[in-house]
């Protein structure tokens, strides 16, 4: 799978792509991340790729041509399943969207910057627009690898336990369940005894019993 990410700071998505499950999804050749500058594309002498919005106000625009410029170049060598803009005012993201997302091939990812993009490119070229949450950060590119890494931990190869990502929260709408691991008794404070039994349809069944009661607790709008 080919992540290209469109970024005024590409510096910014090194660290996170370097480590961990990214990295080695990388190694194996499970995954292909490249970021593109996006001010190799601006026609401007001094590489701007923003510029005043039209109707005054604050703030600046990304501008249309610097972002049409890369699109383009990068359509011209393959199809992309989505071209992905990362807003505030997109669709939040979800554990649903990150497990369709997986079975593509080639996703295109948009970062923007200042106020936001010229809303030509969004009408002309993205196909999907995505938000993390309900809040601002100061450009894409955080969003941009929180998409990334929830959806490349979902393909086949990445995780030594592939049953791993299948249980985490939000896979069946539940938070997952309390986890414990050794020693069995710190302090005082003991692992619930079901988990040592070794009877594996009461530990399951206990576990499902507290995904729901934790859902309930905290997240019942995801019970509705």
């Amino acid at each position: 799978m080919r992540f290209d990410i469109i970024s005024v700071l590409p510096g910014l998505l090194e660290s996170p792509f370097a480590h961990s499950i990214l990295q080695r999804a990388q190694t194996k050749g499970l995954v292909e991340i490249v970021v593109h500058n996006l001010r190799d594309y601006s026609t401007n002498k001094h590489r701007n790729v923003d510029d005043y919005p039209y109707g005054g106000g604050s703030g600046m625009v990304m501008s249309i041509q610097p972002f049409a410029a890369c699109i383009e170049s990068l359509q011209a060598d393959r199809k992309y399943d989505e071209v992905i803009f990362m807003t505030p005012d997109g669709v939040t993201l979800n554990q649903s969207t990150a497990n369709e997302l997986s079975l593509g091939e080639n996703i295109l990812i948009l970062c923007g910057h200042y106020k936001g993009i010229d809303q030509r490119i969004r009408d002309l070229y993205v196909t999907r627009e995505i938000s993390i949450g309900d809040y601002v950060v100061s450009g894409g590119e955080l969003p941009a690898a929180i998409l990334v890494d929830s959806i490349v931990r979902l393909i086949p190869g990445v995780l030594s336990d592939e049953t791993s990502a299948l249980s985490d929260s939000f896979q069946d709408d539940l938070l997952d369940a309390p986890v414990y691991t050794r020693p069995a008794d710190w302090n005082g404070l003991k692992v619930p005894e079901i988990l040592l039994s070794g009877d594996e349809a009461k530990i399951h069944n206990w576990l499902h019993e507290k995904a729901l009661e934790r859902t309930i607790e905290r997240r019942p709008d995801l019970l509705k």
